[in-house]
């Protein structure tokens, strides 16, 4: 009886191009990408990033918290929530537009060609609208990229974000649709498609990502991954987080992610989604500059700069420039 011929261990080796599809990447197909030796993965990975991306080109964003504590959600990793009041957040208020301003100057001044604008709220109230359209067409006006995060938006808010200029919506999945009900409970995973996909209605880009290591399974981190690649557009800007545990809130005792699994994810991620920026976000202060580094083979083309990201600690702005620096890495300009 015939048999197919076996592949060659040449062929076996041989980069994978994705040009079918991105729905076609399964939770199965993800997973089966995770299965790959470290190094095959990383090689996989860094040829479909040199397809769709300058190779050496890393953008440099920063975040600012521009509406602190006193969240409606009670999502477990997060020290802002109302319902962690252990972890020590007081609620503030909505910054000042020019306070807003000021800050996105200093960004750029260090290099900053993204500004993202963060509000710890379950979703906007009309009264401040006009505030944050105002926010994005200031920032705008700088010569960066604006990007808000602000919970769950109504149609006709999404349309007045890009009205005022902005160029993307953050609205993180989390965690697959499985382990979802184990991190929050306020949201439904629903809740943040719905929102996804007003702001793909309303002209917006969308950044989409999750959080890496709260106790999910590698199974379920591929799940993750397959659900950003099958929305009807997948996300061009897709920030991959470390999980920062934090005192006082229900995940901080989760124990640490291997390293080389936070560095497979990312690889897996840039081979489902090929278009994006993906972002390596939370979590970098405690990261080696060697896991880093791996995450830049990976396939990760992005970080934060800024000594805070929202609440928790980040990396010195001349640390991750000496990194880059030393990695011949260099920062991507501003968007035309």
């Amino acid at each position: 009886m015939s048999q197919c011929p076996s592949p060659s261990a040449a062929q076996a080796s041989a980069p994978l191009h994705f040009h079918r599809p991105l729905a076609a990447i399964d939770s199965s197909a993800a997973e089966q990408l995770f299965e790959l030796p470290f190094l095959d993965l990383l090689y996989r990975a860094q040829t479909v990033h040199r397809q769709h991306h300058r190779a050496n080109e890393v953008q440099l964003s920063s975040l600012l918290s521009i509406k602190t504590g006193g969240c409606a959600e009670d999502c477990g990793y997060c020290s802002q929530s109302a319902h962690h009041k252990e972890a020590g957040v007081p609620a503030g208020k909505l910054m000042g537009v020019d306070e807003v301003v000021q800050a996105a100057q200093a960004a750029r001044d260090q290099g900053a060609t993204r500004f993202c604008m963060g509000a710890a709220w379950r979703n906007p109230k009309q009264r401040d609208m006009a505030a944050l359209t105002e926010m994005v067409s200031q920032v705008r006006a700088l010569g960066m990229e604006t990007c808000m995060t602000l919970g769950m938006l109504e149609q006709a808010q999404a349309e007045a974000l890009k009205q005022a200029g902005l160029d993307y919506y953050n609205h993180n999945l989390d965690t697959a649709p499985d382990f979802y009900g184990q991190v929050i409970s306020t949201r439904s995973y629903q809740d943040r498609l719905d929102t996804l996909q007003r702001v793909q209605e309303a002209g917006l880009n969308v950044c989409c990502g999750g959080i890496i290591g709260m106790g999910e399974t590698r199974a379920q981190r591929a799940g993750l991954i397959a659900q950003l690649a099958s929305l009807p557009v997948p996300p061009q800007s897709v920030p991959i987080n470390h999980l920062v545990p934090i005192a006082g809130t229900p995940l901080q005792d989760v124990a640490p992610l291997d390293e080389f699994e936070f560095v497979r994810t990312v690889a897996v991620a840039r081979i489902a989604l090929p278009h994006a920026v993906i972002r390596l976000s939370a979590g970098r202060e405690s990261m080696s500059e060697a896991t880093q580094a791996l995450c830049f083979a990976a396939g990760a083309n992005s970080i934060f700069l800024g000594a805070k990201l929202l609440t928790t600690a980040n990396a010195p702005v001349s640390a991750d420039l000496d990194l880059l620096q030393r990695l011949g890495l260099q920062a991507a300009a501003a968007a035309a």
